[in-house]
Parts: C-alpha cells; structure tokens; sequence
C-alpha cells in the first residue's frame, strides 16, 4: 500500500473540535478488521448509457473478485502474526481477521489508541497511521479496515429552527416533479445504507396508512458488521426520512435498510453488501452519509471507491446526499470542499434547493442556502480526488482551489430546505425535516420508477442524465451555496436541476432503444 504524496495528505485524519487522545488502547477485546484486495481484472463500468452488466452478481467474483494468488499472500502474512481468519468473501474481495490488539499492531505497524469524540459518550479506538505490509504484500491491498474505529460520516437533515414556509408530503413532491404515471417502482427493491438511528414498524405503518399507501411498503433490516436497527437517538431522524420518502414515491419496491457501524469499515461493508446482496437485489442504492473529502484517510477513499465501483459494474444505480452545509461542508479552512461519497464519480450527487409551489404547479425554486438563518445550506463544489469525469466535460466545470481539474458535485438536485421541508413521522412525533439527505431517496425512488417501466436497471445513469441535458430537468438559475453561483446549465450548486420524472423517462426509453456503444467510465481518481 504505497501512498503518493496526495495520498499521504491524505493519511492522517485531523480530528474534530472537542475530539482528544486519551492513551494507547490496551484491551484485551479482540478486534475484527477487513482487509479490501484489488481486483484481479477490470469491472465492465460503462461510458455511455445503456449498456448492461457483463456478469450477473453471482458471476461476478470469478472475473471481478480477489485474485486467489493475492488471498493466499494475505493469509500467509496473518498467519505470521497469529490472527484468526474471521471470513472470507472473494467476489467482494474482502478478508476478515480477528486478533488481539497487540498482534494486529504488530501485523499491521500501527498503534491503536483511545480517542474522546464529541458527542459519544464512550472513547473510541483510532489509529493515526496508515498501516505499513511487507513489499510483497501491500500491491495486493487496497485498503485495512477497522483498525479505526473514529466516525467517519454524518447524517446530511435538517430539522427547521424556524416556522416553516410551506412543507410538502413526499407524494405532493413527486406530483411537482412530474414522476413517471402508471409506475410505484414495483418489482425494484431500494438499499438505505445508515451508519445509526433505526425504524419502529409501527411508525412506518401509521405514516403511510396516513396517506391512503396500502399495502404499506416492504421494510427489511439487514445487519452489517455488527450494526442493527436501533431506534432511539437522534439518528432515527435520518433513517425515517429516507424510508418514508421512497416507500411514498416509489411504494411498490421493496426496500432494505443496511444497518452498520460509523466507521470506514461499516461504511464499506455496507455498500459492498448491499451491491452484491444476491438476496433482497437491490437496484439502486440511497446514501445520506458523508464528510468532507478531505476528512478521509487515503486507503479508506479507495476502499470506498472500489465498492461504488463495484455497484456500477453490476448495474446498481448510487444517488448520494451531497452535504447540508454549503460550500465549506462545515470545514473551517476558509476553503470550499466537497462531501465524499457523493464526490465519487460513481455517485448521483444530489444536491438541494428551495421550493415553492402553488395549485400543484411549482412557482419558485431556487439554490437552498438559508446560512444566514443557520437553516443550512446545499453542498457542491469541485472534488480534489477525482479527475473530471468524460460525462461532465461539457459542462463548464470550474478547476477546484488548487488547480485541479475536477468532477463537479452534484449532478442533480431537489427540494432540501427544512423551511420548505417534509412532512415525515419519527419516534412517535410528525414533524419536518429538510436537507440532502432527502433528495437522495428521492431520486432513488425515482430511477426505482423508471427502472419498472424500462423493464431494465438504469444502472451507472451519469452519461445519459449529462446527454439528456436541461430537457429533462428544471434548471435553477438562482441563488448560491457561498463559493458558487448557479447559472444556466450544470453548476455547482444544484447540478443539471431538479427533475421532470415524465421527461427523464421518455428521454431514458428513447436511448435505451436507439444508442450502441461500450466502454471505460471516466472520472479516474488522481494518483
């Protein structure tokens, strides 16, 4: 695992404000760790859209997975140490090891220890560097989870500090976004991935009876790497908006909850899961979690990297919350920064704005950024990571601060104010909630509709949306995120616009029966 000079920038995270070492970790608990292997080939992650998946996720690992040869090289090397084989999944490329704090340190050359976070009221482990495998190892390894144990991610809503201005139930917001007639995303099923927080059936029952959605939609929790659904933290806020959201847009699709741990592990396990579950099939993948790109160690931005990529190769649409705080995404450097995984040019970034409408006809709508307020503001900007993908060279870009020519976030957008927000219910309460974190199973529910009608997953959707153009989309033309503006046309505020669901369906249906053509995606990450 050899670092480049931007990835050794990359390799020690700063930590927070109130966050603070308290000593070495010294417990006797064993840990678990994932360590991520390359791929022994590349994935078939398509340029132009459409073009289906050469292999079906049961095919995948035997052309896509973890060369045999570099498992061996793994395991040998854990043996050496005296660490436990926990698992191995070589379509996902993922090696588990257990073993004892001090044989891990060993193995790995690190030194874990015992960090103060806000807002948890127990330590957690960390690790400050990035771990060292002997010259003979490390070109197999992308990445070795779960030596740190620091969240990596937070939930992107908004709860309004003020009175509202106008909220909408999630069925009123696709009315005004047109979505596809005559489809609920039947025989689609939809993936959440949360890093916390949970459901109560009951709540999910009482809200979707309440606006005449029968039969209620299909819930399933799925554990991952030891998180479960948990109901009663603030998180529960996150995970509620995004199932009431798509089970109202698209109520005809199943829908699987990936419940996992805050940590790059969880993180990774859980959208690597929820790509090659063979079981619940999702088609598409809904994401409300991120941090700054910059906030990220280098083998975990790989790591990640590498399981969107694998979502693609197999077809699996991603849309991603692209942050609630501006510009800055809440970093204090002055600097504009991007949210991350939303950054990843296997990502639907979707960003957020401020709507009004009037007699089911949307009157205004425009960039959300009520920072004067302190009601948030969307994110977008210019990734520092990933170069500008071929989808988006036509889209003016701006080159980020440094210079670097860079994939622009978001692609789309949608209503995220909290004061023009969503009427939902959690614990027990109605209430409303606003941000990114909303616009992302929006569209989820939206391609899951699109998907029923094409008879087909619409997958990696990057070239097409990028293609289709302002046909297909409200183009908002007004307001900014702090460091951009928006403007005619893609910008980095609110992307290509809010959608026209009707419009992007018949602009999908009439590629899907007339372009030809294969090849690599663009958007490479800078080495």
């Amino acid at each position: 695992m050899n670092t480049s000079p931007r990835q050794a920038a990359h390799a020690d995270r700063p930590l927070p404000a109130g966050a603070g070492y308290l000593g070495p970790h010294t417990s006797r608990t064993p840990l678990t760790v994932t360590v991520v292997l390359r791929r022994m080939g590349q994935p078939p992650t398509p340029a132009a859209w459409p073009q289906r998946p050469r292999w079906a996720r049961g095919e995948f690992g035997t052309h896509c997975g973890a060369d045999p040869a570099d498992i061996a090289r793994v395991r040998s090397h854990a043996d050496a140490y005296g660490l436990e084989e926990a698992g191995c999944e070589p379509h996902r490329r993922v090696l588990q090891l257990r073993g004892s704090v001090d044989a891990l340190q060993r193995a790995f050359g690190v030194q874990l220890g015992r960090y103060r976070w806000p807002g948890l009221p127990q330590y957690v482990v960390g690790c400050e560097q990035a771990p060292v495998l002997p010259a003979d190892v490390a070109p197999s390894v992308i990445a070795v989870l779960g030596l740190d144990g620091r969240p990596v991610a937070r939930p992107q809503f908004r709860k309004p500090l003020a009175t509202p201005n106008q909220t909408y139930t999630p069925p009123q917001i696709g009315q005004l976004y047109n979505f596809p007639a005559n489809t609920d995303g039947s025989g689609q099923c939809v993936a959440l991935i949360e890093l916390g927080g949970g459901f109560s059936q009951t709540d999910l029952t009482t809200y979707f009876t309440a606006l005449g959605i029968s039969p209620v939609p299909t819930v399933t929790a799925v554990s991952v790497a030891g998180g479960k659904n948990s109901p009663g933290g603030e998180a529960d806020g996150e995970v509620m908006l995004d199932i009431e959201m798509v089970g109202s847009l698209a109520p005809g699709a199943a829908i699987a909850v990936y419940f996992a741990p805050n940590t790059d592990q969880g993180f990774y396990e859980a959208i690597s899961q929820a790509a090659h579950d063979t079981q619940n099939k999702p088609s598409v993948i809904s994401i409300s979690w991120g941090g700054p790109e910059a906030s990220w160690s280098a083998s975990s931005l790989a790591a990640m990297q590498s399981a969107l990529e694998d979502a693609a190769a197999l077809g699996v649409s991603v849309t991603v919350a692209a942050g609630d705080n501006g510009s800055s995404d809440g970093e204090s450097d002055g600097q504009p920064h991007v949210d991350f995984p939303a950054s990843s040019p296997y990502s639907l970034a979707c960003g957020g704005t401020t709507l009004t409408a009037a007699a089911s006809t949307i009157s205004s709508e425009v960039v959300w950024n009520e920072t004067a307020s302190n009601e948030g503001a969307t994110g977008g900007g210019v990734s520092t990571d990933y170069a500008l993908p071929t989808w988006q060279q036509g889209s003016n870009v701006p080159k980020a601060p440094n210079g670097f020519v860079g994939r622009g976030v978001p692609d789309v957008a949608g209503d995220a104010d909290p004061l023009t927000g969503y009427q939902v219910r959690v614990d027990g309460q109605d209430q409303v909630i606003g941000g990114t974190s909303a616009v992302a199973p929006l569209w989820a529910a939206l391609l899951a509709r699109c998907n029923q009608s094409l008879g087909r997953s619409v997958g990696d959707v990057h070239a097409a949306l990028y293609q289709i153009g302002e046909s297909a989309f409200h183009d908002i033309t007004q307001g900014n995120n702090g460091a951009y503006d928006a403007g005619q046309g893609w910008d980095a505020c609110t992307g290509l616009g809010s959608p026209d669901g009707q419009m992007l369906l018949a602009a999908l249906a009439a590629q899907n029966t007339s372009a030809t053509g294969t090849g690599t995606s663009g958007g490479q990450r800078k080495t």
